[in-house]
């Protein structure tokens, strides 16, 4: 099924659909279905090229610096926080830009940003270049999110578009391990292998660019309301729920940092726990994300969200009590608490965008949307800093106030959250 009209000059708005025959296909069938729902294959093509690069970005960038252009550690750091920086900053112009009609082009311009970075860091022979090339991955990664949730948002609707961001969100996860796993098989090879990794890389986010621009899709012109309050209303509700989202954020750094950190600083347990439980959490990302989705499909994105955040509460004040045995009963007691996380996680990403693109106004879609992936990543950004300080005082100055923050933003999305 064909989902995009094209016309070889001028641009075409569409229409949502209302839905996408994947009734009665399962596993990979069912998940081809909803990743081409919205843009069809070309489409596909760059979630992939995203999921993949979105893996190797972190990792790699640092390995680059340190292995191919002999940048000390602690210098290649800020650079990457710059690049971090700057991909928030250019998010709510993003937001901006969508909101004037725009949707595939964005899109297209974030891959440029990137496949512009890997050129700039081939081209580069100290820390200038190392920075510029980290800002231009920077807004290219972080712009994405908000463009890709905006195409879905103006081909899909209602619980088509769930289950589409939902089978992205799981590529997404399949595609950064595989990035992660290249960046690791990279050091390996040298340096040599190392700067092909980024040519290849900034090619496939070329290629990538190109099929997306080439799908055209606008967003249908919609009429604005008359008063001002009326379109204010709706923005200021999606703010006060980005604020309440900025806790929830900090998951993903949990799995990423303070697990490591308690595990191997605090229960002297080998890395290998914590790589199981990254890999564990991918897997179960990767198999329940859609059908957990599809499966709440009749409950509020509100009820949802919400109770994602209570899941991802009680998983932290699990982490404490497990950490508090000790030794190796303290490792197993955490990797079992870990699958109540990652349950948590999987519904706070499932419900967390699409509850913003079903409640934002048409005609503000981009800025509903940059203001909650902008409040997702400044999580992110004071994640590591403010977990790894309170791990340092101990391990329940880490869990009690984490799970408390997270508690207070889950009764804000009930008492706050538009009932959608």
């Amino acid at each position: 099924m064909n989902l995009i009209r094209e016309k070889s000059a001028e641009p075409v708005a569409h229409e949502p659909v209302a839905h996408v025959p994947v009734a009665g296909r399962r596993g990979p069938s069912a998940l081809l279905g909803l990743l081409t729902a919205a843009g069809g294959p070309r489409y596909a093509v760059a979630l992939v090229v995203d999921a993949v690069g979105g893996g190797l970005l972190r990792p790699f960038l640092l390995l680059y610096g340190v292995s191919v252009l002999r940048l000390d550690a602690g210098a290649a750091g800020p650079a990457l926080s710059a690049g971090m920086v700057a991909g928030l900053l250019a998010v709510p112009l993003t937001g901006r830009w969508i909101d004037r009609g725009a949707r595939t082009l964005p899109a297209a311009v974030t891959l440029v940003l990137r496949a512009a970075g890997a050129l700039v860091l081939l081209l580069a022979d100290g820390l200038p270049g190392f920075t510029a090339a980290a800002v231009l991955f920077g807004v290219g990664s972080q712009s994405w999110p908000t463009t890709h949730a905006a195409v879905v948002s103006t081909l899909t609707e209602g619980r088509l578009r769930d289950a589409a961001l939902a089978a992205g969100r799981s590529l997404r996860n399949a595609g950064m391990g595989a990035g992660a796993l290249l960046a690791t098989l990279a050091v390996n090879g040298g340096a040599g292998t190392i700067r092909l990794l980024a040519g290849v890389t900034g090619a496939a986010a070329l290629g990538a660019a190109c099929l997306v621009g080439s799908l055209r899709v606008r967003a249908p012109r919609q009429d604005r309301p008359a008063d001002p309050r009326e379109r204010a209303e709706p923005l200021r509700r999606i703010s006060l729920l980005s604020l309440a989202n900025v806790p929830y954020a900090f998951c993903f750094d949990v799995l990423e940092v303070a697990l490591p950190a308690l595990l191997v600083l605090h229960l002297h347990a080998s890395p290998a726990w914590s790589s199981g439980i990254f890999v564990g959490n991918t897997v179960l990302v990767i198999a329940l994300q859609l059908a957990l989705v599809l499966r709440l499909a009749d409950r509020s994105r509100r009820a949802v969200l919400a109770a994602s955040g209570a899941l991802l509460a009680v998983s932290y004040l699990g982490f404490w009590a497990a950490g508090s045995l000790g030794g190796l009963s303290g490792a197993a007691g955490i990797a079992a608490v870990s699958v109540l996380y990652t349950l948590g996680e999987i519904l706070y990403t499932g419900s967390g965008t699409a509850l913003v693109a079903s409640v934002a106004p048409p005609h503000l879609l981009g800025r509903a949307l940059a203001r909650w992936e902008l409040s997702s990543g400044v999580g992110r950004a004071a994640a590591p800093a403010a977990l790894t300080a309170l791990l340092a005082v101990g391990p329940g100055a880490l869990w009690v106030p984490l799970a408390a923050a997270t508690a207070l933003g889950a009764l804000a999305v009930l008492r706050l959250g538009p009932a959608r």
